[in-house]
């Protein structure tokens, strides 16, 4: 099986090497992004392996159906960057959906730690022997809020991790646990109530219809006075300028942003002798209660073997029995769970 495999970094590599030659999948490593303009290097393969900013629209997926193309395989959970409806009867769209939740929660708490602890601006400061303190108050998380949007498994790594801590948790989720609410340290509650009584507010959601800007103005609006945004999910599940604002007027005292709603031109590239042309992620960046990284939670050695194994696995399987437990059908509104072979 030949698979041709887009968005390639370095670190890629030596993971699908590997579980590449296990199990007889050979890869085309390119460095440019899937979209309209490369789709034509995909000719004569059997498959494509996509990442989180390659674009997957019904132009890309014609194309790649007429070369022959059966698969579209991501090595990501999220798939907002595919036209799902559009792909429904042309092509088979098999995903990551678990790496290594604890990648991405452990992200999420040592932004959140550098930032009220200052920590970034602390080591700068170090760095040419400025040891004063002044500046650098932070707060204990131990008896704060957080609130914390989606309970899938990052949510619920997050959730304990937060709990250590000495953390009271309230949760929103579609789709409620009722393993999870225990009805003293962690609850769950509307929206309106995690906005209000939240101290902190982390985002482990996937991007939908649903969940397109769930912190925009009008939320942000409802939040305490010096409210912390976490989000290391989906760029769009905050709406960048209505942050800014908020930031601006004090709103929100602080932002760790692990992802960025325009992201798919500037993350994961060098830009660092470019002009950055993004005036609002220039702001953001530029604020000095804001963190931003370009989109690492996921980037652990176990989650690299994790995602390169699951993702040469799903390629095999479907390649062998035309079905596969990770395959995303727009039917089933998601995870394909129907039986029958043939629906897309």
């Amino acid at each position: 099986m030949k698979i041709a495999f887009f968005d390639t970094k370095p670190y890629d590599k030596p993971s699908f090497d590997k579980y590449g030659e296990e199990y007889g999948v050979s890869f085309k490593y390119f460095e440019a992004k899937l979209n309209e303009d490369t789709v034509e290097l995909a000719n004569g393969y059997d498959g494509v392996c996509a990442f989180v900013n390659d674009t997957v629209n019904d132009k890309v997926i014609d194309k790649l159906s007429d070369m022959g193309v059966k698969i579209l395989a991501l090595r990501c959970a999220g798939f907002n960057n595919v036209d799902m409806k559009y792909a429904y009867g042309k092509i088979h769209v098999l995903r990551v959906p678990a790496y290594s939740p604890y990648a991405v929660a452990e992200h999420t708490i040592a932004l959140l730690l550098t930032s009220i602890r200052r920590i970034h601006k602390a080591y700068i400061r170090s760095r040419d022997f400025n040891f004063s303190l002044s500046g650098l108050t932070g707060f204990d998380l131990h008896g704060k809020t957080i609130g914390v949007i989606g309970t899938g498994r990052i949510g619920r790594v997050f959730i304990d991790i937060c709990r250590g801590f000495g953390m009271r948790v309230l949760a929103y989720d579609k789709f409620p646990l009722s393993e999870i609410d225990n009805g003293d340290t962690v609850r769950y509650v509307d929206l309106d109530e995690l906005f209000a009584k939240s101290d902190i507010i982390s985002l482990h959601c996937p991007l939908t219809e649903d969940t397109y800007h769930i912190i925009d103005a009008a939320a942000l609006e409802k939040c305490k006075r010096s409210v912390v945004i976490l989000n290391t999910s989906r760029g769009a599940l905050v709406d960048a300028e209505a942050l800014l604002e908020a930031i601006k007027s004090r709103k929100v005292g602080a932002a760790c942003l692990d992802v960025y709603e325009e992201e798919s031109d500037l993350f994961f590239e060098d830009n660092s002798g470019h002009i950055l042309q993004d005036d609002t992620l220039a702001r953001l960046i530029s604020m000095p209660n804001v963190i931003v990284t370009s989109h690492q939670a996921f980037l652990t050695e176990e989650a690299l073997e994790n995602i390169a194994q699951t993702t040469v696995k799903n390629i095999v399987q479907f390649y062998e029995t035309e079905q596969c437990p990770n395959e995303l059908c727009y039917r089933c509104s998601g995870p394909k769970d129907c039986k029958d072979s043939k629906c897309f």
